[in-house]
């Protein structure tokens, strides 16, 4: 009896120990076998959505799905997105991926190794049609065609592939206080231009609460700042592709606009490129002091204190804005104040109004890793159909991607506008360029006294130094790293044309055969060769004259042509 009092006096703590860890053992055992009985299939899903509402839509998906699918069990793992690129990486790495998971918070080139490893190809199910949209109008129509992008937000041109299935839809607009609007300046209705936005936020910026603090006319933050910058002040620079849009596509890419910087065919301090920077100067002005170094939640904060009068951010958002409304101030959606054509500052560079591209979003991926991807891919598909998208997205609070559905009232501001201008400026070539480039924009954002004529001074000629060509050149090479992929994409046409049943269907093939070898090979030679030129001996365009002006001789010339 002494020996085991011995015993348990030296050695209790151990056993203690080894009593909780197997208990824990037992609870961890039971609990997995209550949630998953034998026989029955567990999916996970993983995102980063902490959004309102989010996570009732996918657990009431799943609730759903079981109806049919009395086997099947889905659980779902929020994480923070402030974390979700580590975790994320560490779950891949360590093959315990979710079954079905959100991608994002990782560098791109890490994301496309990413898809290309531990992600499966779902492209061949997408000209396919959904089978949970049999009752509908979508019936005999192929699942990509559901989608109102027409599913381009699953596609990922570097690997030329359908990877991930988009469930919501997404746009940005400008939230306000409505009941502060009203008090500071006697009127509920919100600035229809960029004029009338204007001189409202310098009235408000004058003004003070009971308290003695300066009300805050526009919310920034690192987070919020860049969605006025891209959704407003870039418009201005749709007038550049006059100079810059080398190819004549109607867009000016990162490569077009070295090229032509570098030629002297586009200047910076160009008209549309300062009248940019002067309405960021001026949107940055209207903003808390110290905005860049503010997180997203601090932001919001604000806005949510009724401190703040405006604050820009996505549909994503609109639900928990609601929430945090409700019961203290009545919140109101306008759309961004673009200047009319009669502005007294920007009327010379607005050609219409803002374009908005109806991005999908909420993508998600079936991982290698799974045990039973034909289940996962089954349940995207059971969400992405008309009714249950639908569904989904009132319980959260978002658009759906799939068209012909109907959106909650509350968002019916947020309906895009696809015709418009659109931002033709894009100087980011690579990481030396980008980085510079955002140090120096960053520096213009928080301080009055640097002027927008010392960033150009000081980033062009880094810009046009060996540093940008290196840059410029790596771009080039990153192109055609895709020749392989390519290679794979029109051999599978190739293969498939060869093996036809039918004269008729081997002919189908061989059409999209050569035009997809004409599109993705040749042109794509063609144009490389000609940027090399450009670079080396400069575009056979002038300062004066464009891609898309010509001369009055020019132009005498082609109207006498249309009279004949």
């Amino acid at each position: 009896m002494k020996s085991i009092y011995e015993f348990l006096k030296k050695y209790h703590a151990l056993i203690i120990i080894m009593v909780v860890y197997v208990w824990a053992l037992v609870s961890v055992a039971m609990y997995r076998y209550a949630e998953s009985p034998p026989g029955t299939i567990t999916l996970r899903i993983s995102h980063w959505q902490l959004e309102a509402g989010v996570r009732d839509g996918l657990n009431e998906m799943a609730k759903e799905y079981q109806k049919t699918h009395p086997n099947v069990r889905i659980l779902q793992e929020a994480i923070p997105e402030g974390t979700y690129g580590q975790w994320l990486s560490t779950q891949i790495m360590s093959g315990t991926a979710p079954d079905i998971i959100e991608m994002g918070f990782i560098p791109h080139q890490v994301l496309l190794a990413y898809y290309n490893r531990y992600c499966y190809v779902i492209t061949p199910f997408v000209n396919k049609p959904n089978p949970y949209n049999k009752n509908n109008e979508f019936a005999n129509v192929p699942l990509r065609n559901t989608f109102k992008d027409g599913m381009s937000a699953g596609y990922i041109n570097e690997l030329q592939e359908y990877m991930q299935v988009p469930l919501s839809s997404f746009s940005v607009r400008v939230f306000y206080n409505v009941d502060l609007l009203e008090k500071l300046t006697g009127s509920k209705v919100p600035p229809k231009t960029y004029r009338e936005f204007f001189d409202l936020c310098t009235k408000v910026k004058a003004m003070k609460d009971e308290e003695g603090r300066n009300y805050t006319p526009v919310v920034g933050s690192k987070y919020h700042f860049g969605m006025w910058e891209g959704n407003l002040c870039a418009m201005m620079t749709y007038k550049t592709m006059e100079k810059a849009d080398l190819n004549r596509d109607g867009y000016v890419g990162n490569d077009e606009m070295y090229i032509a910087v570098k030629s002297g065919l586009l200047d910076f301090k160009s008209r549309p490129i300062e009248a940019r920077f002067e309405m960021i100067r001026e949107i940055a002005d209207f903003c808390q002091p110290g905005f860049t170094g503010l997180s997203r939640d601090e932001g919001v904060f604000l806005f949510a204190q009724k401190r703040a009068l405006f604050m820009t951010t996505g549909t994503w958002d609109a639900m928990s804005l609601q929430q945090q409304a409700k019961g203290n101030f009545t919140l109101g959606i306008m759309d961004f104040p673009m200047p009319t054509k009669d502005d007294p500052k920007y009327g010379d560079v607005v050609a219409g109004p803002r374009y908005e591209n109806p991005g999908l979003g909420f993508n998600y991926a079936v991982t290698r890793t799974s045990k039973y991807p034909e289940v996962a891919f089954d349940f995207l598909l059971f969400m992405a159909s008309k009714e249950n998208n639908e569904r989904l997205n009132k319980i959260i609070g978002w658009i759906p991607a799939v068209e012909n559905t109907e959106t909650d009232p509350f968002l019916k501001d947020f309906k895009p506008c696809l015709n418009g201008i659109y931002e033709n400026f894009n100087v980011w070539l690579g990481g030396e360029t980008w980085i510079r480039w955002t140090q120096l924009t960053s520096l213009y954002q928080v301080d009055p006294n640097f002027k927008f004529s010392r960033l150009v001074d000081e980033f062009i000629p880094f810009y046009k130094s060996q540093k940008g060509v290196d840059d410029f050149m790596e771009a080039m090479k990153d192109r055609n790293r895709v020749i392989p992929s390519n290679e794979r994409f029109l051999a599978g046409f190739r293969s498939q044309a060869i093996l036809a049943k039918s004269p008729e269907e081997a002919n189908s093939f061989w059409i999209k055969y050569r035009t997809q070898t004409r599109d993705r090979q040749v042109f794509h030679e063609i144009w490389f060769s000609t940027e090399m030129k450009y670079v080396k001996d400069g575009p056979p365009f002038t300062s004066e004259y464009g891609p898309y002006e010509y001369s009055k001789e020019v132009l005498e010339k082609v109207k006498k042509r249309v009279k004949r």
